[in-house]
């Protein structure tokens, strides 16, 4: 008598929505790694704006014949003046809790055990875990990003310092500025 198999197949539906949650996690996987570039790009704006700092930088900074920074009307540089040089958008990502892991670990292992047999059954599901685990990891992070501004200044000592800050400067592109402390304020 021929031994026959009971296997009963995932219904269709469940099928589809398998296929489409796997492919919407390697796109997700792809745009939070890089793999697949973002329709959205500053790099024309942040070329532009470098061209103009450094035009700025050029003009703002008056040197002497022998190529050391003019000194100021009381004969010294002041150490904590500049011009701003150049202002560009960052974007900061976030630390992830390990949340997001443990719920696409979730979600991926339950995916991938629904295809296959026998151990092909586990190690798609154990597959999707690993999966799961990396996209929910990186999409958290993804989340959690925040933006901030770096702001680059030429001291009148002809040094170059980079500040960090939150929020947009109110300064722009070839202003005077005093940074102290890490904190830029205009000088007038």
């Amino acid at each position: 008598m021929p031994l026959s198999r009971n296997f009963s197949r995932p219904a269709p539906l469940v099928s589809i929505a398998a296929i489409a949650v796997i492919v919407a996690s390697l796109i997700a996987i792809g745009a939070v790694t890089g793999l697949i570039p973002s329709a959205f790009s500053r790099k024309a704006d942040s070329a532009a704006l470098e061209g103009a700092a450094s035009m700025a930088a050029n003009e703002a900074s008056v040197r002497r014949g022998d190529g050391r920074p003019a000194a100021s009307a009381a004969g010294e540089v002041c150490r904590q003046c500049g011009v701003i040089e150049s202002v560009r958008q960052v974007q900061v990502k976030g630390h992830a809790s390990g949340l997001g892991a443990v719920a696409g670990g979730v979600t991926g292992a339950i995916v991938g055990s629904q295809f296959g047999r026998g151990n092909g059954r586990t190690g798609l599901g154990a597959a999707g875990a690993a999966g799961g685990a990396f996209a929910g990891h990186e999409i958290e992070k993804n989340m959690r990003t925040t933006t901030g501004y770096r702001v680059v200044v030429r001291m009148e000592d002809g040094s170059a310092r980079t500040v960090y800050q939150s929020a947009p400067p109110t300064q722009g592109i070839g202003d005077k500025v005093r940074v102290s402390n890490g904190v830029l304020a205009g000088r007038g």
